[in-house]
């Protein structure tokens, strides 16, 4: 029996972790992560960025990876300052390296610790749920690329249903990357256009990811992800 208890607290470290982590993430750095915060240290962070711009890449990195590993309400803000600092090009990209990073920390805590039982439970179930598990791991690619595209999927969600279904990790990792990338791009672009957002004394409008100008698009490729998953239920149904 308290081998058994061993085994289970071994398996839930790495989440148990991640929580601690988090608690004391939102504690110490709540008041950092938001808007204000990056308007009244912004000539420091580009002065930091001019005379350390590598260092300043690999912690900007860490630190956006950080805050998505421990789910920190500061993601948005995170990625607006990768194009403050970084520009739209290479700021994409190092937005979109650094949320790949976190997520997949936080997707291998939590299939290591609770993930892999989830999945050996709806592997073993019947009915309904074992339908859902069996259409899900035969259009895994279409359904990872259509929960990272939707904008309406929590980040955080996107991160740890995948866990629970026994995803592979190269899987995980590419779809995320590309997933993101689409999303990244806007807001990227918003940040690297703060400097006359400051100057007005305004705040970005990140509701332009929902205007139809953008989210059309995504809306298109969230169909073009769906529509293997039609195209196998419609052969599957024909029978051909």
């Amino acid at each position: 029996m308290r081998d058994q208890t061993k085994t289970r607290l071994r398996r839930l470290w790495p989440l148990i972790a991640i929580m601690l982590g988090a608690a004391v993430g939102w504690w110490w750095f709540g008041d950092l992560l938001h808007f204000e915060a990056l308007a009244a240290n912004r000539e420091a962070l580009l002065a930091m960025r001019d005379a350390h711009y590598g260092a300043t890449v690999l912690g900007f990195i860490l630190v956006y990876a950080l805050i998505v590993a421990l789910s920190l309400p500061g993601a948005s803000i995170a990625t607006l300052t990768g194009g403050f600092l970084f520009a739209t090009f290479p700021g994409t990209i190092f937005n979109v390296l650094a949320a790949t990073l976190g997520a997949s920390a936080i997707f291998l805590a939590a299939r290591s610790s609770i993930g892999g039982g989830i999945a050996a439970r709806l592997e073993g179930s019947e009915g309904l749920v074992k339908r859902i598990k069996v259409g899900i791991d035969d259009n895994q690619w279409s359904m990872l690329f259509l929960i990272r595209l939707v904008p309406a999927v929590p980040f955080v969600i996107a991160n740890l249903v995948p866990a629970f279904l026994d995803v592979p990790l190269h899987r995980y990792v590419i779809s995320t990357f590309f997933g993101i990338m689409p999303g990244a791009l806007v807001y990227t672009s918003i940040g690297a256009g703060l400097s006359e957002v400051f100057a007005r004394g305004a705040a970005p409008d990140l509701g332009l990811l929902f205007s139809p100008a953008i989210l059309l698009p995504l809306l298109g490729l969230c169909a073009l992800a769906v529509l293997p998953v039609l195209l196998k239920a419609l052969h599957g149904e024909r029978g051909i």
